[in-house]
């Protein structure tokens, strides 16, 4: 496996593409004027206690207000965390001063979800400091690997002479590591937290204590793992910028790094905008001729396989069974690059052989076991049907590129003309019978009136007869086709 990293920078957005042999695999977004929160360290201030649904409203300075489930709270000893059968008001009221961390993005009209449990990330740990727990990326299923970074994690504190207190976790980079870098992050991470605790004591008011790092860092700190071959950067100053981090932090890293200084842009190089512009589009083409449709909804997101072009050259069983094995693999590289999350539902075609559903299940599951973010998955059911699960934690690429449509108001579909022009009529009589006057003018966009003028002339003729008043009709420009006014004269 070979995969590169393409980091494109500018005053306004930075963006980072994840490219593995050849097919772009993640796509990151952070735009100057809104960048992300999850990560995020807040002094916060309870606004409102929801008893009913064991969960309170936060306000951390942010354009909406956050959201705490009582499960999210930290409470020392135990297991370190609220039961959710415990009362909210328990732990928070209203007007009371809270430290709080972002989990998940705003997404829609919510606000951002928070938690008491905070934690700070370097290179190679996480640092808990209020829990005592001491833990392994699971991501690493060697156990004398495990056992040796545990060990190595304790002699890192007794070099250190560290207080006692506080919980890690041995991140998935941490593996192979020595004792110097261990010792590193120990030391970056007990200044970090010391200037994030300085700070939330000062605190009065609402505001931002720790933000993690900007994009490109966060980038090479989190993604630079074994297998990656290269990370191209087209802006001079980040380079140097990385440059100086890695040498510092991740020195291992800093050979991978390139300034790529071509006079075509980067993304174009590479075929990432192309990427790009396929992941907000509904249909995915297969190699074989099929097809995957994909709809995202408020609720979940739906996942339709379909044969298309393709024939086979066997039998029809054999067809399905290529094209469903070809979308298993396709499908698990588009919730990737559109990070899609939440409960997601793939119609397979159906499968007659149980041999073949049990394959296709392995191929989903092997290649959904590449991602990064945590899933769950069902067996392929009756239907062709499976049920799957994956983390969400920030927008979609969808949600982040796009807007509602204003015409259709995000539903991609309009009315027919044939149907505005009977909502007018109704419209028309309701007035009629409203109101004293001698005519109604119709304004409405140009479709919507050439159908008037046209097809429906003869109702439009026996509807003046019926109320009679005079029905004038007036295109208005502006309007879009399902918006229609009625004025009367």
């Amino acid at each position: 496996m070979s995969e590169e990293i393409l980091v494109n920078v500018t005053p306004m957005e930075t963006r980072v593409a994840v490219v593995d042999n050849g097919a772009t695999q993640d796509i990151h977004i952070e735009r100057t004027a809104s960048r992300g929160m999850v990560g995020n360290i807040y002094a916060g201030k309870v606004v409102r206690v929801l008893p009913g649904m064991q969960a309170a409203f936060v306000d951390i300075g942010a354009e909406r207000t956050s959201f705490i489930h009582v499960s999210d709270i930290f409470v020392s000893g135990g297991d370190g965390r609220a039961q959710g059968s415990d009362a909210i008001g328990d732990y928070l009221h209203e007007g009371k001063k809270v430290i709080v961390q972002v989990t998940k993005d705003p997404l829609g009209s919510k606000g951002a979800r928070i938690t008491t449990e905070l934690s700070v990330s370097s290179r190679y740990l996480v640092f808990m400091p209020q829990s005592n727990h001491v833990g392994v990326s699971q991501q690493i299923d060697d156990a004398v690997e495990r056992d040796r970074l545990q060990q190595l994690l304790a002699d890192g504190i007794a070099a250190e002479e560290m207080e006692a207190g506080g919980g890690y976790i041995l991140r998935t980079a941490a593996e192979g590591v020595g004792l110097d870098e261990v010792r590193a992050d120990l030391r970056f991470l007990k200044r970090l937290w010391s200037a994030v605790s300085r700070r939330g004591k000062k605190a009065r008011k609402a505001e931002l204590l720790y933000s993690d790092l900007a994009l490109h860092m966060r980038t090479v700190r989190d993604l630079a793992r074994p297998g990656v071959e290269r990370i191209l950067v087209d802006s001079r100053e980040s380079y140097n910028a990385l440059t100086e981090f890695c040498n510092e932090y991740m020195p291992e890293v800093s050979d991978l790094l390139e300034h790529y200084c071509g006079e075509r842009p980067l993304f174009d190089l590479h075929g990432i905008e192309e990427e790009l512009q396929g992941a907000l589009g509904r249909k995915v083409g297969l190699k074989s001729g099929g097809y995957l449709i994909i709809d995202q909804t408020e609720a979940m997101t739906t996942i339709d396989v379909n044969t298309g072009s393709f024939v086979g050259r066997r039998n029809l069983e054999e067809t399905i069974f290529k094209t469903n094995l070809e979308a298993a693999t396709m499908l698990a590289r588009q919730l990737r690059l559109r990070n899609l999350g939440g409960i997601i539902i793939v119609d397979f075609i159906d499968m007659q052989d149980e041999e073949h559903r049990r394959q296709v299940h392995r191929t989903l599951d092997k290649a959904m076991a590449r991602d990064p973010a945590r899933n769950k998955i069902t067996g392929v059911s009756e239907l062709g049907l499976v049920e799957m699960t994956r983390k969400r934690t920030r927008e979609s690429l969808e949600q982040l590129l796009c807007e509602d449509c204003s015409v259709c108001f995000g539903r991609g579909v309009l009315k027919t003309a044939e149907t505005i022009c009977y909502e007018i009529f109704r419209e028309i009589m309701r007035d009629a019978r409203a109101y004293e006057n001698d005519t109604l003018m119709v304004l409405a966009a140009q479709g919507v009136i050439d159908r008037l003028l046209d097809e429906e002339s003869a109702n439009v003729a026996d509807l003046e007869e019926f109320i009679g008043k005079a029905i004038s009709l007036r295109v208005e420009p502006d309007n879009n086709p399902e918006h229609f006014d009625i004025v009367l004269l």
